[in-house]
């Protein structure tokens, strides 16, 4: 069986990053993960997500330039401002979503495999920034945020 990606052929590794006044995740009523002003990233591994993707989208998630400069444009990046990160796994931004009424999560990297390109993801965010958070993978978590502006994009590699 061949799987067909929902977004075209260079489907990849999804990001829905939020720009935040702060964010955090609980799991059984514990913050296991909390940031300032930064980043909230949603994430979700499709099959086919190596190295060279994970790459790609730590250099777009230190990179993406959505903080406003001094005339107020979005033209810093999360490096510049050295805000936090926190990363959060999701594998329901891989869902199909094409017809019918309910998704279908046969474009989602099986879990072992999504675990294994969350965390490479996330050990190199914290190899190249000072402020790297997380939820925790397969848990029920709740996420609670504040958007700011509100700024919502969609990173895929």
């Amino acid at each position: 069986m061949t799987l067909r990606a929902p977004h075209g052929d260079d489907a990849g590794m999804i990001a829905l990053i939020q720009r935040v006044l702060e964010a955090s995740v609980r799991v059984d009523d514990e913050t296991v993960g909390a940031i300032g002003p930064g980043l909230l990233a949603l994430v979700a591994v499709e099959p086919g997500d190596d190295e060279a993707r994970i790459t790609r989208m730590v250099d777009r998630l230190l990179g993406y330039r959505v903080f406003a400069d001094a005339e107020g444009r979005m033209n810093r990046s999360l490096a510049d401002t050295g805000g936090g990160l926190l990363l959060v796994s999701q594998f329901t931004l891989a869902a199909d979503t094409r017809s019918g009424m309910r998704p279908g999560f046969s474009t989602a990297a099986e879990p072992a495999a999504a675990r294994a390109g969350f965390e490479r993801l996330l050990a190199a965010c914290r190899t190249r920034h000072p402020v790297v958070e997380t939820g925790r993978f397969g848990a029920h978590m709740v996420v609670s945020l504040a958007n700011d502006g509100p700024v919502t994009f969609r990173l895929q590699t």
